[in-house]
């Protein structure tokens, strides 16, 4: 139901996080019931990890940190990696990884649009995807930075639900 009730919002992408032991399997599934869908894997904090993600289908890897490890298996897996990096050091190392498109976490933590905005002077070939303290009420802040490719959250999900219910009981 969550997979219909994104799309059903125009959102055609998830991250299914390995917060629990069942996320390969919630891969899979999405995947082989929502083909028209990118589903990718988040909270990936290890290789034995990532090569369960990109084992059961995941399109892409995102981590809250910066792994060189989990970085080295997304290349020679050819799978797009999303780091989590909220100092200039640690973009910095990403971009010497090969990586210019970069999670921005917690990014109310981090200092938000604010962050976000200053880095873009420094780090023009950077693009981020903030999560953490992103909201429905905030996101059009962030998306309306040139250097923000997309944003993340657990509210896409609980407004999607909610429409989607909506919209079943007439």
């Amino acid at each position: 139901m969550i997979m219909k009730a994104l799309k059903r919002s125009g959102i055609y992408t998830s991250e299914i996080t390995f917060r629990t032991d069942c996320a390969p399997e919630a891969i899979a599934y999405a995947i082989k019931n929502h083909p028209d869908m990118c589903i990718g894997a988040g909270t990936v904090l290890n290789v034995d990890t990532c090569e369960k993600a990109i084992d059961a289908g995941a399109k892409f890897i995102v981590s809250p940190g910066l792994s060189a490890e989990v970085a080295n298996v997304c290349k020679k897996r050819g799978i797009p990696y999303y780091p989590g990096c909220v100092t200039p050091t640690e973009i910095m190392s990403a971009l010497q990884l090969g990586f210019d498109i970069i999670k921005f976490f917690p990014a109310d933590v981090y200092g938000g649009v604010k962050a976000i905005k200053a880095f873009s002077s420094v780090f023009a070939k950077v693009k981020f995807i903030p999560t953490g303290g992103v909201n429905a009420e905030n996101e059009g802040e962030y998306l309306s930075l040139s250097n923000v490719a997309a944003v993340g959250g657990t509210y896409l999900v609980a407004d999607a639900l909610k429409k989607y219910k909506e919209a079943q009981n007439g």
